[in-house]
């Protein structure tokens, strides 16, 4: 992309200027970093009044998220008249009820609508959807 620094292998990634993120809107938005902090593994890399960004261990990119004030949580599945959906997150796993339960224990809930059997729709608790999936190729 144009107006992105290239970089060769072995800069410390705190050193590069190429980070690339997701920023969710959210009621308290420290606490959902709390959340999927726990959730993922992923450390809190910044946490202020107005928001806070979770990163892995490795890598360039960053989930953060943001305050807003009168924050609707989306619908899912889609209904007219309702805040819909603009996007929502992917998490790959090995064991998708242990994901669950893991993802239950730390507060989000099950979707009421679940629309495939190798993957568990659930709701953060602001109320954002995130997918918890088994590759369905085999292994």
């Amino acid at each position: 992309m144009d107006g992105r620094p290239s970089h060769e292998p072995g800069i410390p990634r705190m050193s590069r200027h190429d980070w690339w993120g997701i920023v969710l809107e959210a009621p308290d938005p420290r606490a959902l970093a709390r959340f999927y902090s726990r959730l993922l593994g992923w450390e809190i890399a910044k946490e202020d009044e107005d928001g806070a960004a979770i990163a892995p261990p490795e890598g360039v990119a960053y989930i953060a998220f943001q305050f807003s004030d009168g924050y609707v949580p989306p619908v899912w599945p889609a209904q007219d008249g309702t805040q819909r959906i603009t996007m929502h997150l992917d998490f790959e796993v090995v064991d998708l009820q242990a994901a669950v339960a893991h993802a239950l224990e730390l507060g989000a809930r099950e979707a009421g609508h679940q629309p495939q059997e190798n993957v568990t729709v659930m709701l953060d608790p602001a109320g954002h959807p995130f997918c918890l999936y088994v590759d369905g190729s085999g292994s």
